[in-house]
């Protein structure tokens, strides 16, 4: 399948929203324990306010080896020339370490998002400077789900990144990149055994998405129905598909099953965390679980 020349960003990363409202020093010393513990990628989205690349230039010079990827930065945030100057500078201070994601990110009214990442990509490629050209690469990944924009994400990026998609989706996904492209997975996993318990908590989180126009379409197109959104409150089937709950070893055996529908990695988002309170406790039990070099040890 598909991988990413000069970069190894593991077969599991970090996927969270947790960044967006600590303060630099708890960043700071969560990504170095994430290192530690042998924590190979680290997705950050940009939804809140934390700008897109000056979030991935302090967290990659708060470390040493992980690689940081953005899991979304919005095309609608910036200029393409200033989001390309960008990740050139971050390319050249920390050679093969950051990995821009880019995604439409809910857009502007009107636009068509296909039409809007080509055009934006095409001013990317246009853009001069006189800043040196970084010696490794600057690297770029799109937001992707239908088989259009895999299709762009396929034939003018490293490949594509998928948010809240089911293990089918997967599939689907890696039969239009074909073997070639990367295609990272974000996927939400959920530390609780009671099932009243865990939906609750896991529909709270995804009733954002069970309400919005453009995710409704997508369920649909993979097959649910209009009584899975139950309006707005999913089915347990759906919401079970997409929030992986229980016990450590049930939801590491569901997260393989992305590896084994066609995804090169999986970012994990882990969900159920109060306010004020840290996930590292579960970061370092899927580390034991998930990560070679410390099951090794």
């Amino acid at each position: 399948m598909g991988a990413i020349e000069g970069m190894d960003v593991g077969r599991f990363g970090v996927w969270t929203f947790d960044f967006e409202d600590q303060p630099a020093s708890m960043m700071r010393e969560s990504i170095q324990e994430l290192e530690e513990l042998g924590w190979p990628a680290f997705w950050i989205p940009e939804r809140d306010g934390r700008e897109a690349m000056t979030h991935a230039g302090f967290l990659l010079a708060s470390t040493e080896r992980i690689n940081v990827i953005n899991g979304i930065a919005r095309i609608w945030s910036r200029e393409p020339r200033w989001t390309q100057g960008a990740a050139l500078l971050l390319a050249d201070a920390y050679p093969n370490r950051h990995l821009l994601g880019l995604g439409f990110g809910g857009g502007q009214p009107g636009a068509k998002p296909l039409q809007a990442m080509s055009d934006y990509l095409d001013e990317m490629d246009a853009a001069t400077s006189a800043n040196p050209l970084p010696k490794a690469p600057m690297r770029r990944l799109l937001a992707a789900y239908g088989p259009k924009m895999l299709e762009l994400a396929r034939d003018r990026s490293e490949g594509a990144h998928t948010y809240h998609v089911t293990v089918g989706h997967t599939a689907q996904a890696r039969e239009v990149l074909g073997d070639g492209p990367f295609l990272g997975v974000e996927h939400a996993v959920l530390f609780e055994t009671d099932p009243g318990k865990a939906r609750e908590i896991a529909r709270e989180h995804l009733h954002v998405y069970f309400t919005t126009k453009y995710n409704i379409a997508k369920f649909l197109r993979l097959g649910y129905t209009e009584a899975d959104i139950d309006g707005g409150r999913g089915s347990d089937r759906l919401v079970d598909d997409l929030v992986f709950w229980g016990d450590l070893d049930t939801i590491v055996r569901k997260l393989h099953d992305h590896l084994e529908a066609g995804a090169d990695h999986v970012g994990i988002q882990v969900l159920g965390i109060q306010p004020g309170q840290s996930a590292m406790p579960r970061w370092r039990q899927l580390a034991e679980a998930l990560l070679p070099q410390r099951a090794a040890e």
